[in-house]
């Protein structure tokens, strides 16, 4: 009895597994909210892209309201959000890039093909300061308000529907 009784219990078991890892895989990654919503922006020291003498710190977003843009030279879809970025810097908006997982030379040369939305570039070879921010993979933005608090926070590629949708409503809201 109790063998049938576990021949009926394991496959439910499963099955209810099976289940839940498949719903959490199917989640849109986009629609849920980051662990550092309404937090300050993670402390950090590191140097800029172009100088590696410069040193910069978390005090770089404050002041004004930010948009952080985690990108690097080997992403696909970075290149593909950049005409969203440079459109958003020329209607005013502060960037500031961190140049995650990359080299200083390809990050340039990235630069150089495809435009340079960034006030200032954050150089991040290890990921150290991605990993402070729970980054999955670039590219990734959040908006930082005056006083450094995360305020949103965007996962994957920015489409012109996401500038028009979601991150020009969430400016607003924040200026």
């Amino acid at each position: 009895m109790k063998r049938r009784l576990l021949l009926f219990i394991l496959p439910v078991a499963f099955l209810g597994l099976a289940l839940f890892f498949y719903a959490r895989l199917s989640e849109d990654p986009t629609g849920r909210d980051s662990a550092l919503m309404a937090r300050d922006f993670p402390a950090f020291e590191a140097t800029t892209l172009e100088d590696e003498q410069q040193r910069v710190d978390q005090s770089l977003l404050e002041g004004e309201l930010t948009l952080v843009n985690v990108w690097g030279e080997w992403c696909a879809a970075c290149r593909q959000e950049m005409p969203q970025l440079l459109d958003l810097a020329d209607r005013g908006l502060r960037i500031v890039g961190i140049n995650y997982r990359d080299t200083r030379e390809n990050g340039q040369a990235f630069l150089d093909e495809f435009g340079d939305p960034f006030s200032a570039n954050i150089f991040d070879p290890d990921g150290d300061l991605g990993f402070e921010l729970g980054v999955i993979g670039a590219p990734e933005t959040f908006l930082v308000d005056a006083e450094g608090i995360i305020r949103y926070h965007h996962k994957g590629y920015v489409s012109p529907e996401d500038v028009h949708n979601h991150l020009l409503p969430e400016v607003e809201k924040w200026r």
